[in-house]
């Protein structure tokens, strides 16, 4: 995931630092000036503010004192608790934070070395599918010497300063990072992907089922390294900010710091006592302003908690922002929760393997349909398949899959002011077993994701053995721009975009024929069949055939009247050629045949259902088959109109 990266601005960080060791000079970035620009790209908000070196500020700089930790960081005169949450997550990842802060030792002042130091610095983060270097010199803008953004307790340590410019310069300047969204900040840190959850419209508080296995979701992914951030959703301008007699603040960012199942009880009643509570730890960028409902930190419920347990759990008694709630007052309190899964691909892993497809795409306006790829969302009925469309497999007979779109952002610059982000979303449709040209009619929605001007959309699935489209489009229609697209399953589904609408002509058509009809067969079920094997069940599967091109069905179990629901198409050179469809018992050493239904060539648009009787092989009526099968048949003379 981290393995390869890219400059920022063609900026090289060891040439950079090398010239100016050479000099005997600091590092002037000339592409992120210490100038009012690189403040703000609107209205100047700060007056009398003095760019000032380390060494001005402090006479003893680091980049760390006494480690990182999730406290170092305040915020400062920029509305970006946002990403002082997600960095304060962060900064609870020990193999997280070395990517993002690369070659940290290399980084960090040298006191016996004072020539080595060269006013320059770089952080990695992971943007578009890629990571990027980006490289900054140790200007931080101060007023009365003081640093006016985000900063750390100790006045010396400097690492979250610099992080937060080297975020302001990729996003264009530090006004950019006024209201920002945490869940971007979490994947630019990780490459991973975002599932947001809303609690208030989950219900969570009252069913407590729902609650218990959202708590094993949220500690899943905090045992597994990823980083996890809350808030309080205000629904006016007043809200903003505003604490609650809880003691929480509304339309704030908190990180989340741990999850932890505590144990109730002292000495061996605790050890045998099998009673736990399910707590969650959070901390205000803010480092202030605490919970003060049960289990805060002076809260007399902790007197149900061990000594040991509590310094386990490394509870204090001081206003330093990070505070412990259960989960139940948590799903109470808090509206929105954000989750980032660090997506493991690696099959060394003792933990879940994804297979990942990554795949771009774009957005593209055209005057005609067939080579327009901005249709907008399903409420543009006519125009809706004229987007980008994605096909891949999910080859067990249930998969979870995750799905994530992202749209590519354009660099906010004075000139252009801050860029606003399309509203995207996706639709996942469930397609033909061969499906592999575009489709043009609509099928089965199976899943979706809300439309939201975010710039990135997840969504996750439970889906059944098939082939599915996924269908990214923006809101509205006639929008362009770039997007990402990374599908997750549990093995490989063969993720890829479908650019053609219909076969190709080449030289050998004229002689073997180009296809005149696209035929859709779907075949819904079969209903009273008798042949059983030893258990007196059947293992029943559907065999679709058209001029020697197949499609078989997954194989159902243990049932005389199989649900199969399963469809095929076929660009047909012959269209008075029959289509055959044909049911099988599956057997571990011979399949054995049940019946089949031969469909007469049929060259006219129709839309029919059938209920056939099953025949045996010559077409005739035979008492050792029985049974018959329900399907549609779609004709189409069109070979772009299926």
């Amino acid at each position: 995931m981290f393995s390869s990266v890219i400059t920022f601005g063609n900026q090289q960080y060891y040439s950079l630092k090398k010239e100016c060791q050479k000099k005997n000079e600091l590092f002037e970035d000339p592409n992120f000036p210490a100038s009012n620009d690189s403040l703000f790209y609107k209205t100047q908000r700060v007056q009398g503010v003095q760019w000032k070196r380390p060494k001005e500020i402090c006479s003893d700089p680091r980049l760390f004192v006494d480690g990182i930790s999730s406290h170092d960081l305040h915020q400062g005169q920029v509305g970006n608790c946002w990403f002082i949450a997600a960095s304060s997550s962060l900064a609870s990842r020990e193999a997280l934070w070395q990517k993002v802060i690369p070659n940290w030792k290399e980084q960090e002042w040298n006191a016996e070395k004072p020539e080595s130091y060269a006013g320059i610095f770089h952080f990695n983060f992971w943007r578009f599918g890629q990571w990027v270097d980006v490289v900054i010199d140790d200007r931080l803008p101060t007023i009365n010497n003081q640093l006016i953004y985000c900063h750390s307790n100790e006045k010396n340590e400097m690492w979250c300063a610099l992080l937060e410019k080297a975020y302001a310069k990729l996003t264009g300047c530090y006004e950019a990072l006024d209201g920002g969204n945490t869940a971007d900040a979490l994947v630019d840190f990780t490459g991973g992907v975002c599932e947001p959850i809303e609690l208030s419209e989950g219900d969570y508080i009252n069913d407590a089922n729902k609650r218990n296995e959202l708590f094993e979701r949220v500690l899943k992914v905090h045992n597994r390294g990823g980083l996890i951030s809350c808030s309080i959703k205000a629904t006016t301008a007043a809200d903003m900010e505003a604490r609650l007699g809880c003691g929480l603040v509304k339309g704030h960012a908190y990180a989340v710091t741990d999850v932890k199942k505590v144990r109730l009880g002292h000495g061996l009643l605790a050890f045998f006592k099998s009673e736990k509570l399910d707590m969650i730890r959070m901390r205000n960028p803010w480092g202030e302003r605490e919970w003060n409902g049960p289990w805060s930190d002076s809260s007399e419920e902790w007197q149900k908690v061990s000594k040991s347990e509590r310094e386990n759990l490394g509870v204090t008694v001081e206003d330093d922002g990070e505070f412990w709630m259960t989960f139940e007052d948590f799903c109470k309190y808090y509206t929105d929760i954000i989750m980032c899964r660090l997506i493991n691909t690696s099959h060394l892993s003792i933990h879940k393997t994804w297979e990942e497809s990554v795949l771009r795409g774009s957005w593209i306006r055209h005057d005609d349909p067939l080579q327009n790829r901005s249709g907008g969302c399903l409420n543009n009925k006519i125009a809706f398949l004229q987007n980008p469309q994605f096909v891949f497999d999910v080859k067990k007979p249930e998969d979870e899959v995750l799905v994530c779109l992202q749209q590519k952002t354009k660099r906010t610059t004075q000139k252009d002011g801050k860029f606003e982000n399309l509203a995207i979303g996706f639709e996942v449709l469930r397609v033909e077993l061969n499906r592999k040209y575009r489709m043009h009619t609509l099928q089965a929605k199976i899943a979706g994701s809300t439309y939201i001007n975010s710039r990135s959309v997840f969504q996750r699935m439970e889906l059944k053995e098939g082939r599915y489209v996924i269908v990214p489009t923006t809101f509205e229609s006639g929008k362009t721009g770039d997007f990402l697209l990374r599908v997750f399953t549990d093995v490989p589904s063969n993720c890829c975009e479908l650019t053609l609408d219909e076969p190709r002509k080449t030289c050998w058509s004229g002689m073997c024929g180009f296809p005149q009809l696209v035929s859709q067969v779907h075949v819904l079920s079969a209903t009273g069949l008798k042949q059983q094997d030893s258990q007196g069940g059947a293992d029943p599967y559907v065999i679709i055939g058209s001029e020697g091109a197949k499609v078989q069905s997954p194989v159902l179990k243990d049932t005389l009247s199989p649900q199969f629901d399963v469809k095929g198409l076929f660009y047909r050179k012959k269209p008075g050629q029959p289509i055959i469809i044909q049911v099988w018992n599956h057997n571990v050493v011979k399949d054995e045949f049940m019946g089949q239904v031969v469909l007469a060539g049929d060259p006219n648009n129709q839309q029919t259902q059938h209920s056939i009787p099953l025949q045996d092989k010559s077409n005739k009526a035979n008492p050792q088959v029985s049974g018959s099968i329900q399907l549609v048949l779609l004709t189409s003379n069109s070979l772009t109109g299926i």
